[in-house]
């Protein structure tokens, strides 16, 4: 699937999964677990979460320790896929 169909796709997936201010380290293995079941999953960062670094760095970052592809980011919310 191209990334031009995954945003697509990616339009119509509610968020599930949230990063707050326990970090990123808090939501990895959740995250894991729902890229298993579906592979496109929505991330949330909340203004807690951010603490200086921006929406395409944290999610950069998210996906690496998850082993997925980042799609896209738009605001505060990232979209990723394995």
């Amino acid at each position: 699937m191209d990334e031009r169909e995954l945003k697509r796709r990616a339009h119509d997936v509610d968020v599930t999964v949230w990063v707050g201010k326990s970090g990123l380290e808090a939501v990895v293995d959740e995250l894991n677990d729902q890229l298993a079941e579906r592979n496109l999953v929505k991330v949330k960062f909340l203004r807690a979460a951010r603490a200086g670094a921006t929406t395409e760095e944290q999610a950069a970052t998210l996906a690496e320790e998850v082993n997925a592809d980042l799609i896209e980011t738009r605001g505060h919310t990232a979209v990723l896929h394995r």
